[in-house]
Order: C-alpha cells, then structure tokens, then sequence
C-alpha cells in the first residue's frame, strides 16, 4: 500500500493551456487589479503578469479554475481556443509564384492610374464656390423680412460676377447692400474681380394682399467672370421659398413667439443688415414677452 500511495503522489496534476491575451482583457474589463487576481488564486502578482504575457502557456487545472473565479467567468472562457481540423482545412494555400506576379503587376498599374487622374485633376483651375442664400421659413405679407446671398471667393482664384435675383410676384425691394440695378420682378448687382467672400443683403416685402399660406419663391443666379475672360454661369443654392402668413421672419419654427434659440440668429441678421428696414425693437420686444399675434390692420401685436 505505501508503494501505491507513493506512486500517486508522483502522478502530475492535470494542466489546461490558458489564453494570456483573453485573461488580461476581462481583467482588466472588470477593472481587476493584479494583486486583487494574485491574492484570490494564491499566488503572486508576478506569476499574473507572467500567465497574462503567455509565459505559462499551460498552468494546473485547479490553478486555472481559481483565475477563472477571481475573474468571475467560466473556465472555458479562459482557455486557449485550438484550431479545429476544419478550421486547418480551410487555410488557402499561398498562390503560386506566377499568381503573385500577376498581382503585383496589376496593383503596380492601379497605382499608376490612380496617380495619373489625381496628377490631372490637380491641374483643373479650382472652380468657383456657388452662391448660398438663406432666406426666413417665415414672413408676413406687407412685413420686410431679411435675405442674404453669399459667395466665397478664395485668394488663390478671384473672380467678378454678376448676381440676379428674381422676386416673388409682387414683391418689392426695401433696400439692400450694396446698391442695386432693380428692374421690376428683378435685382441685379454688379461686384468687381477679388478674392474675398461677398455678402449681399437685401429685404423685401410680398404685398399684403399675398394670399396666406402660399410660399413666395426666390430664384436667382451668378454669372461668374473668370481670369480668362470666360463667364460661366451657376444657380444660387439654399432656402429659396419663404411661407407668408401670420409669422415673424424672426420665428423660424412658426410658433407664435421668438424663443432663446431664436433670439440670437435674429440679432446677428440685423447687426449685418442695419439700415435696411428691420426692425429690431419689435424682435426684442417678443423675445422678452409670451409671443406675439399679428393681422393686417394691427402688424405684430406684442403677448404680455
């Protein structure tokens, strides 16, 4: 019997081989430190380090299973996964020597292409930004309301140009800057060759007997004049359509008041525009009470 009990003693405890890079990970997913880990497993913090860094690639069964509790997962989460036969099937040999040359061929001409059409495109003279206008949601017919169209222009490609805007039927300018050659349904500027962005202003008032609930539409277009003394001509882009109803431009979600997201929009809008017809008391007026109520006889009528 002590010759049997003897043998089983030297019988080595079983080990499973442990996946370092999975360890570290949840651990440091629980926000486990080493020596938490060490002190539950029993060991040191260096031994940690060293089974995280797959210097320990294997490590006893019952040692793996206390890394498994301290780290509050199941043993098997912690194993290193093995290739299965179908998974060694499935590796794709290394194509031939002849194949690879082929490859290299072809990306080396995808390379050169892609060179060439990037080398020509830069050549391109850069092309002009187009005119952006920005127009309220809302207005009331009668009332001026504000429009602004502008084109950036870099140093590196100046330009003139000439801008028209055509008004909604019946409309009529209040006033702009700069100056405009107004004709009836049209506004036109002329702005010398420079490379600097341009801002033209300008208000306009539908006339009161604008039908309620129709959009009055703004349409204009640039025709600009190039270094080369080509013309080109480009539609204005952005808000074109402005709905006419009970509203101030001010309140560009139709609400009946002027709220703080409101407010500082609408400042901005008549410190570039001053002098041209807005009127800012009455913006600040809604702004500070409940809202406002307008008609035809009365305008806008301040909530209290």
């Amino acid at each position: 019997m002590a010759e049997t009990n003897d043998k089983n003693e030297k019988v080595p405890l079983p080990s499973v081989a442990i996946d370092g890079t999975r360890i570290r990970n949840i651990r440091e997913a629980k926000k486990l430190t080493q020596l938490y880990v060490a002190n539950v497993v029993g060991v040191t913090t260096d031994t940690i380090s060293r089974w995280e860094n797959n210097r320990y690639p294997s490590i006893k069964r019952d040692n793996a299973q206390k890394l498994a509790d301290a780290l509050e997962v199941s043993l098997d989460e912690i194993l290193r996964q093995e290739l299965s036969d179908t998974d060694e099937t499935s590796v794709q040999p290394a194509p031939p020597p002849a194949r690879r040359a082929v490859v290299t061929v072809l990306a080396v001409v995808a390379a050169v292409i892609v060179g060439l059409l990037l080398f020509f495109l830069l050549r391109q003279p850069p092309v002009p930004a187009s005119a952006t206008r920005w127009a309220p949601r809302f207005a009331a017919p009668g009332e001026p309301f504000p429009v602004q169209v502008k084109v950036a222009r870099q140093p590196s490609a100046p330009f003139g140009f000439i801008l028209r805007e055509k008004l909604p039927p019946g409309a009529r300018p209040v006033n702009s800057l700069p100056a405009t050659s107004s004709a009836d349904s049209e506004l036109k500027w002329l702005v010398p060759s420079a490379g600097t962005p341009v801002t033209v202003s300008f208000t306009l008032q539908v006339p009161a007997s604008f039908n309620p609930g129709k959009d009055a539409a703004l349409k204009g277009e640039i025709v600009v004049h190039s270094a080369d003394s080509s013309n080109r001509t480009e539609t204005v882009g952005g808000n074109g359509s402005v709905h006419i109803g009970a509203y101030h431009w001010a309140d560009s979600n139709g609400d009946g008041r002027i709220d703080d997201d409101e407010i500082m929009p609408a400042y901005y809008i008549c410190e570039e525009m001053k002098g041209l017809g807005l009127d800012w008391k009455t913006i600040e007026a809604i702004w500070s009470g409940k809202g406002y109520r307008w008609d035809a006889k009365h305008g806008y009528t301040v909530l209290k």
